[in-house]
């Protein structure tokens, strides 16, 4: 199956909250969390200038599988599947199954996104990533299980309260102007 055609088939099956694998040739994978109509929120490039955008684009011609990556900054975006963008090769996949953590609610999986779209964040590879993201939207843990030689399903209690104090803080603002 093309990559084309794994889209579509995420498209026509997967549900809000769903965790969106982007499993890499080289042995890694990106996520993001799938929300609606072919849409995912995910980590991606922060905005960028003229030089930033430079930059790169002379990363990813030198490092074309993890480019974004060594830049640093990132911001969650809400996105079409089909413009994530991948290194050829890369297949997408629905991976509920990939962490041993209970689903929260739709509601709460639906707070975290909202408050979590568009808010910039700093990307460290260990510590605070795009599965770290993807796993605190669906289960309220940030978890990362692709990191060698780290425990597997082990929640990263810091990464954990960065998003719940972004959480926390959007919805006291946004009850402070209802």
């Amino acid at each position: 199956m093309d990559y084309q055609e794994q889209i579509e088939e995420i498209v026509s099956t997967a549900k809000f909250g769903d965790l969106i694998e982007f499993a890499y040739p080289i042995g890694y994978s990106h996520w993001g969390v799938y929300v609606e109509n072919g849409h995912v929120i995910h980590f991606a490039v922060a905005e960028e200038g003229h030089l930033m955008n430079k930059v790169r684009n002379y990363l990813q011609t030198a490092f074309p599988v993890c480019g974004d990556l060594l830049i640093g900054e990132t911001k969650i975006r809400r996105m079409l599947l089909s413009e994530v963008n991948v290194p050829k090769g890369a297949h997408v996949l629905i991976s509920n199954n990939r962490h041993a953590c209970r689903p929260s609610s739709t509601e709460d999986m639906k707070q975290r996104c909202d408050a979590l779209l568009d808010e910039e964040f700093a990307y460290r590879l260990f510590t605070f990533n795009c599965e770290h993201f993807a796993t605190f939207v669906r289960y309220g843990q940030a978890v990362c299980n692709q990191i060698p030689g780290r425990p597997k399903n082990t929640e990263c209690e810091k990464t954990t309260q960065a998003f719940q104090d972004t959480v926390i803080s959007k919805s006291i603002s946004q009850d402070l102007f209802k």
